[in-house]
C-alpha cells in the first residue's frame, strides 16, 4: 500500500496475481467438447443506450441463453459503476459479472488513492484495459463486451462508449446498442431517436428498441407480463445514477405493449422529404 498504486488490478497483480478473477482460467482444452461447453455457457444480450437533453439512458433486456435454451429470464445486465457512470454487459455471463465487480472496485480504489475520481474518459479507458486483459479468454470463445455510459461533469453531457474484444474504447454519438439483438435495436433507435430528447422519451425509445430486438432475435427477451419481468432501466444526469424501480419499468413496458396491441410493428417515424432547390 505504501507504493500508492492507483490501479487496483495492478496492485493485486503485484501483490498476488492468483487473486485476480481471471488469473486461474488458464488455457482451455480444445476440440468439439470444449466448443460445445463454451456454446452452452450462459450469455447475456441485449443493451441499448441513448443520450438525452440532460444526460444518458441505458436499458437492458433480462434474458440469458445457453445455446438454444433460455438459461435465465431475470438477469441484470446494467450496473452502477460509480456516482456518474454505468456499465452493461454482453457476452459470457459469468466472466462479465466478474469484470463488472472488479471495475467497480477499480474506480473506488483510484478515488481513495488519489483523492479524486477519474474523468469519464479515464474510466472508459480503464475499462478498456480490463477488457483487453480478457483477450486470451475471448480468443477461446469467452468474450465479454461491455457498454459504458456516464455523465461528463466537465461538459454537462451524457456520453456512450462501446468496446471490441481487444478493449478498444470507441465513443458513440446519440445512441448505441450491443448484443445479439443489437442490429435490430439500433435500427429501431434510428427511427425513434431525436436529438435533445427528454429522459422520459429516451426511455420509451429504448424500451421500444428492446421490444423490436426481442421480436426478431430469440436471445433477447421482451417484457414478461405474466412473470412481471421488465427491462432494467437506468438514467445518469447531473443528479447522479438512478435505477428505475420495478414499478416504473413496468409502467414504461406496459405503455409499449399497449401500443403494440394497436400497431404490432411499432410507431412510425415521420418521413420528411427534402426538396431540391
Amino acid at each position: 500500500m505504501a507504493a500508492r498504486i492507483p490501479s487496483f488490478t495492478q496492485f493485486l497483480s503485484t501483490y498476488d496475481p492468483s487473486l485476480l478473477p481471471l488469473a486461474n482460467l488458464g488455457p482451455l482444452a480444445g476440440g468439439p467438447a470444449a466448443a460445445e461447453l463454451i456454446k452452452n455457457l450462459p450469455h447475456a444480450t441485449t443493451i441499448v443506450a441513448a443520450t438525452t437533453e440532460h444526460g444518458v439512458v441505458m436499458a437492458g433486456d433480462r434474458r440469458a441463453t445457453a445455446g438454444n435454451m433460455i438459461s435465465k429470464r431475470d438477469v441484470d445486465k446494467v450496473f452502477r459503476a460509480d456516482e456518474y457512470s454505468a456499465v452493461a454487459i454482453a457476452g459470457t455471463l459469468a466472466l462479465a459479472l466478474e469484470l463488472i465487480r472488479l471495475f467497480g472496485v477499480e474506480l473506488e480504489h483510484y478515488e481513495k488513492m488519489e483523492g479524486r475520481s477519474l474523468s469519464l474518459e479515464g474510466k472508459a479507458n480503464r475499462l478498456g484495459k480490463m477488457v483487453r486483459d480478457n483477450l486470451p479468454a475471448a480468443m477461446q470463445g469467452l468474450a465479454v463486451i461491455p457498454l459504458f455510459t456516464g455523465y461528463d461533469e466537465n461538459s454537462g453531457t451524457g456520453r456512450i462508449y462501446s468496446y471490441d474484444a481487444a478493449g478498444g474504447p470507441y465513443e458513440e454519438h446519440r445512441f448505441h446498442s450491443i448484443g445479439s439483438g443489437s442490429v435490430f435495436a439500433k435500427s429501431a433507435l434510428k427511427k425513434y431517436y431525436s436529438d435533445g430528447m427528454s429522459s422520459t422519451d429516451a426511455i420509451l425509445a429504448c424500451v421500444q428498441a428492446l421490444y423490436d430486438a426481442a421480436d426478431d432475435d430469440s436471445a433477447t427477451g421482451g417484457p414478461d407480463l405474466t412473470r412481471r419481468i421488465f427491462p432494467v432501466i437506468t438514467t445518469i444526469t447531473a443528479d447522479g445514477f438512478v435505477r428505475l424501480s420495478d414499478a416504473e419499468s413496468a409502467d414504461y413496458a406496459q405503455q409499449v405493449v399497449d401500443g403494440r396491441m394497436r400497431l404490432p410493428d411499432g410507431p412510425s417515424a415521420p418521413l420528411h422529404v427534402a426538396r431540391l432547390a
